[in-house]
């Protein structure tokens, strides 16, 4: 059992490592920790480890049949939603929803390089 402190790790399979470092990185603040593309990476933001598994990875060969990306996602707190959809707009990548609201905030979808869902929620204040 790992430590409290220690990183939460998320796998995600994807078909091309360093595209998924790239837009991790690029856009979502996130830092890479290791590399060894084009089977693995690791990158990180505050305590999520987010492992990035390409199809020569181990991770990707063990995952059952039928389960595809796309129907978990992480979740990631934004300050402002508005000025998120609009930079990420203008860097050139498209949403997979529209904008959500509900009780507990608003929401939108973005997929990775690979179709992985990536949810920027805005808590209600």
């Amino acid at each position: 059992m790992t430590m409290p402190d220690q990183f939460a790790g998320v796998r995600y399979l994807v078909d091309d490592v360093q595209a998924a470092v790239d837009f991790y990185t690029t856009h979502l603040g996130f830092t890479l920790r290791t590399s060894a593309a084009p089977a693995f990476a690791d990158v990180t933001r505050g305590p999520l480890r987010l492992l990035l598994s390409g199809p020569a990875s181990s991770g990707a060969r063990a995952t059952p049949a039928g389960t595809g990306p796309g129907r978990n996602r992480i979740h990631l707190i934004v300050d402002d939603l508005n000025t998120e959809i609009d930079r990420l707009r203008s860097a050139g990548l498209a949403f997979h929803s529209d904008v959500v609201s509900g009780p507990g905030g608003r929401q939108v979808l973005l997929t990775d390089p690979a179709g992985n869902l990536i949810e920027l929620f805005e808590p209600a204040h």
